[in-house]
């Protein structure tokens, strides 16, 4: 098999846009915690399951496995600062000046998010130098109309359908 050079390795998937996602639980003192992860995705409809790769090196993973949930709250369009913010640091950093209220299930639900979903730890699974987690959707909910946050190809930017396009040439907006 032909060794793949890790660095073209990201190059030529760094072209694959994703989404741009903090993923949030509490420590065992209720403190916030999270991480910004672009691989969160749909796995099961019957029974509701999602999941998400994080690094194997990443000091949240084991917040989220001994709190057994996690809530995953998609980033809007103006939310890079907060993205970059929870995406480095120290995990107290993380949070600050970010406002955010309780799941259900008591993670953090950030202001300005677009949609969350709440779930509770199903599997964890060690793949390579990441993990993937899945979980079991409990709650979940659309907040706002915003224009999601996406990564692509090293930078940040927002989604603007061409539907929407095409309406405000019709409706003159």
């Amino acid at each position: 098999m032909d060794t793949i050079n890790g660095r073209y390795f990201r190059n030529v998937l760094g072209h694959f846009p994703t989404s741009v996602v903090a993923i949030t639980t509490t420590d065992a003192d209720r403190r916030p915690r999270g991480l910004v992860v672009g691989t969160f995705m749909s796995v099961s409809l019957a029974p509701p399951l999602v999941s998400f790769l994080v690094d194997g090196s990443s000091t949240t993973l084991p917040t989220i496995r001994t709190a057994g949930r996690f809530c995953a709250n998609a980033l809007a369009g103006n939310q890079e600062r907060l993205s970059r913010q929870m995406a480095s640091g120290s995990a107290a950093d993380r949070f600050e000046g970010a406002t955010w209220k309780a799941s259900p299930l008591g993670n953090p639900v950030l202001d300005g998010i677009i949609a969350w979903v709440d779930c509770a730890v199903e599997k964890v699974v060690e793949v390579g130098d990441h993990y993937l987690v899945v979980g079991r959707v409990r709650h979940l909910r659309v907040e706002s109309k915003r224009t999601p946050l996406l990564f692509f190809s090293g930078g940040y930017g927002d989604y603007l359908s061409t539907t929407t396009l095409v309406m405000d040439r019709l409706v003159g907006w």
